[in-house]
């Protein structure tokens, strides 16, 4: 399932010499979406604060597909693509307005769980991640031990 996690428009001042959206703001639109997106998951800011928990991004690979200008009306949709114990893994795709064939640009991310005191990688509570793997359609987890 894929959520609109981001609307905007491109300003004048985010586009570079050559007249187009520059990277940085693409970049930045995408963690936007991010945060957006993260809440939809239950993983709000007053819920990581309060559980002394946080994310990190650990990779992040963008497509660029199309040029964006001045003026463009821009949308993000985001899907969720793979969870593990400790990591969600994301497609953000930024279109032209909001249609589905009018693609610019793909962003992959990689995030970890954090203890945020720790400052290392923990497991997301299970149940928590079970119900976005059931409604990402994806495998669940299997969580008997071994004998």
């Amino acid at each position: 399932m894929q959520y609109l996690t981001y609307r905007g428009t491109v300003y004048p001042w985010q586009c570079d010499h050559m007249g187009h959206m520059n990277v940085m703001w693409y970049t930045g639109k995408f963690d936007e979406a991010g945060w957006q997106f993260f809440g939809s998951l239950g993983l709000t800011p007053a819920w990581l604060k309060d559980a002394g928990r946080g994310m990190a991004a650990v990779e992040q690979l963008t497509q660029y597909r199309r040029e964006l200008h001045a003026g463009d009306l821009v949308s993000i949709h985001s899907k969720l693509i793979e969870v593990k114990d400790k990591v969600l893994r994301i497609r953000h795709e930024m279109r032209r307005g909001d249609r589905a064939d009018n693609v610019v640009a793909v962003s992959m991310l990689t995030a970890v769980f954090m203890d945020a005191a720790a400052r290392k990688a923990i497991a997301f509570p299970p149940a928590m991640a079970d119900g976005w793997r059931e409604a990402a359609g994806l495998p669940l987890a299997d969580h008997t031990e071994a004998s």
